[in-house]
């Protein structure tokens, strides 16, 4: 059956209209893209159960809409800070959580050693939880370093970042900071208790976790596997250079429809009323392709059987034919 108005979209349901809030419900349902493994494993984001959010999702959203509209022109434009500040709406507003603190900087002897993204309690649990955020759209190159399923073969967009150097950046710099004895007692200042639950007790264990939402683009003309790490879950998109635009399109239907993501909203799919004719969506595409590179649009097909479970929606980034201008180089081996 075709997507009707009230369907729902990687998690997003179209009775939702604000932006916002359409973005932190996308947050929601959409899975962390890896996991880190080995001995410096983490936990991945919180779940919705530790948030308790299982159920009336939307209802408790419509709650926000105060809170968002007083930020309306004041939320962040950069993705990476708008999607800090989406977390930060959630933590202090979930039933189950609140946030401590945000962005909280660790220094010693007036040198900067590293920033925790936020600190964050819940109503069952006294002790701090250190969660570090990123929202990650990395695309697959099927020739590039290492072998087929390496993470360094997964680049962002403007070619200056990989899968690879972010999840060692990771690993081993921003999730361990906290551990450290400067940081302890930096934290210690802010464990206040909140309106739930009991004070924590000073110098208990600090938990760490990682909520790395995002979306892994795969070439559209050939296979490629995912990454070391990729989650069996992550969402998916495809990419593919501007030239081949034409033949992509042909092998969908004259009914095609297109509509532009405008960042920092590169999360949620748009409501559907807001698809239009592909043919003429890329006339208007095309020049920001050739003035500041790659581009994200959704693609939906009405003329596309969708069967049980099916993805109506598709996520494409058209990139210049030139792309990519650069490739980062692996991140150093670790002992």
């Amino acid at each position: 059956m075709p997507l009707t108005r009230s369907s729902t979209a990687e998690g997003v349901s179209d009775r939702l209209a604000h932006t916002v809030l359409r973005d932190l419900a996308w947050l929601l349902a959409t899975p962390d893209l890896v996991e880190l493994p080995g001995p410096n494993a983490y936990p991945g984001r919180p779940t919705r159960l530790e948030l308790g959010l299982v159920e009336a999702v939307d209802d408790w959203l419509a709650t926000l809409s105060p809170l968002v509209n007083a930020l309306d022109g004041k939320l962040a434009t950069r993705m990476g800070h708008y999607h800090e500040r989406l977390w930060h709406l959630m933590l202090d507003n979930a039933p189950n959580t609140r946030l401590l603190a945000k962005n909280l900087r660790i220094t010693q002897r007036r040198n900067t050693l590293g920033e925790l993204d936020m600190l964050y309690r819940t109503r069952d649990n006294p002790n701090p939880v250190h969660l570090e955020v990123a929202i990650k759209f990395y695309l697959g190159l099927p020739e590039g370093p290492g072998d087929a399923t390496c993470q360094s073969r997964w680049i962002g967009p403007g070619g200056l970042d990989s899968l690879a150097l972010k999840c060692s950046h990771l690993r081993y710099h921003q999730l361990p900071i906290s551990s450290t004895a400067t940081a302890q007692a930096i934290i210690a200042h802010w464990l206040s208790p909140r309106d739930i639950g009991p004070t924590p007790r000073p110098h208990q264990p600090l938990t760490q976790r990682l909520a790395m939402p995002g979306v892994l683009f795969y070439p559209w003309h050939t296979a490629m596997p995912p990454p070391i790490g990729a989650t069996a879950d992550h969402r998916r998109g495809k990419w593919c250079h501007l030239r081949n635009w034409p033949q992509l399109a042909a092998q969908r239907s004259e009914a095609l429809k297109m509509v532009w993501l405008e960042k920092p909203h590169w999360l949620a799919p748009p409501p559907l009323d807001t698809f239009y004719s592909a043919r003429e969506r890329m006339a208007d595409v095309m020049p920001l392709i050739h003035r500041y590179g790659p581009q994200q649009v959704m693609l939906y097909d009405p003329k596309e059987k969708v069967l049980a479970g099916g993805k109506p929606l598709e996520r494409l980034i058209i990139v210049p034919d030139d792309w990519p201008r650069q490739v980062p180089l692996p991140p150093r081996p670790r002992g």
